[in-house]
């Protein structure tokens, strides 16, 4: 039954004169119409189309073979997202409400108060604009890898741009990065997950600790590494530390969203990367990207 669908698509699409691609459930190109694969470059049957392929002009519409999910799957995803982003917008604005409130007691140090509810709603903006970009990664509307980006400047950018919040949590932050190195991402993506991965050093290493970046070219693909020497976690929270709103204990009353160590997995593994993480009570956490030679 699948042959003779994927006979009838190859069938209509080649006959179209826009650019249309027709995808199976791993991607994989079923058919693609003469205009598509003019635009893609290569219209060979089986092989995995993946976004950063489709960024091309004329942009081809792309219909999938396959079935979506069940439904019902899909839809207790969707409201298990929800329910998760509805729960974390909660707490600021609970504490925002707490410190309005609070301003009209008497002998209320307004001016402290105002600043506290300043950062509440900066978390919720965090959050929101995590969710964004999640979503966007998630429903193909950003390019992740679309050609290569020299790694040490993007690093030394975002490492210059935390600095103030390193100094004030008591982090240092090292870079160990080969001048020539370059990751298959995007500028804006490199620094996402950069960002992502040293903010989280900083949040959780500890005072007095120490962060180092790490970007370097093996025989067998590059890799970015964060690695820091505070607190570390327990093991049984290492399989969770990528999971969307996912906090240890020790994380649970900082100010992040629980999104940006699922953003950099997102990020990473989109563009044919991997992600791991290292880590012992007492011995730091070490978070590794890795990229294999095409």
């Amino acid at each position: 039954m699948v042959n003779d669908d994927a006979g009838r698509a190859r069938a209509l699409v080649e006959a179209l004169g826009e650019p249309v691609v027709v995808l199976d459930s791993d991607r994989r190109l079923v058919a693609a119409s003469p205009a598509a694969v003019a635009a893609l470059g290569d219209g060979t049957p089986g092989r995995r189309v993946g976004e950063e392929a489709l960024a091309v002009e004329p942009r081809p519409l792309v219909l999938f073979l396959a079935a979506v999910p069940e439904l019902s799957a899909y839809q207790e995803l969707r409201a298990g997202f929800t329910a998760a982003v509805s729960h974390e917008l909660r707490t600021p604005l609970a504490r925002l409400l707490v410190l309005l409130e609070s301003t009209t007691l008497p002998g209320a140090d307004v001016d402290e108060l105002i600043e506290q509810a300043r950062q509440e709603i900066q978390q919720a903006r965090d959050l929101i604009d995590d969710v964004l970009f999640l979503g966007e990664l998630e429903t193909g509307r950003e390019v992740v890898s679309l050609g290569h980006t020299r790694a040490r400047p993007v690093v030394e950018e975002v490492v210059a741009a935390l600095a103030d919040r390193a100094e004030h949590a008591e982090v240092r932050v090292v870079v160990a990065a080969g001048s020539a190195v370059e990751l298959p991402l995007r500028p804006r993506m490199l620094r996402v997950v950069v960002e992502n991965l040293v903010a989280n050093a900083i949040r959780y290493a500890g005072p007095g600790s120490t962060a180092t970046v790490t970007v370097a070219q093996g025989a067998t693909g590059s890799l970015l590494a964060v690695a820091d020497d505070g607190a570390g976690v327990r093991e049984a929270d290492l399989p969770r530390l990528f999971e969307r709103f996912y906090r240890t204990d020790q994380a649970r009353s900082s100010r992040g969203t629980g999104l940006g160590l699922a953003i950099v997995k997102h990020v990473v593994t989109s563009a044919g990367g991997t992600v791991d993480a290292r880590s012992a009570p007492g011995r730091g956490l070490e978070i590794v990207c890795r990229f294999e030679l095409a």
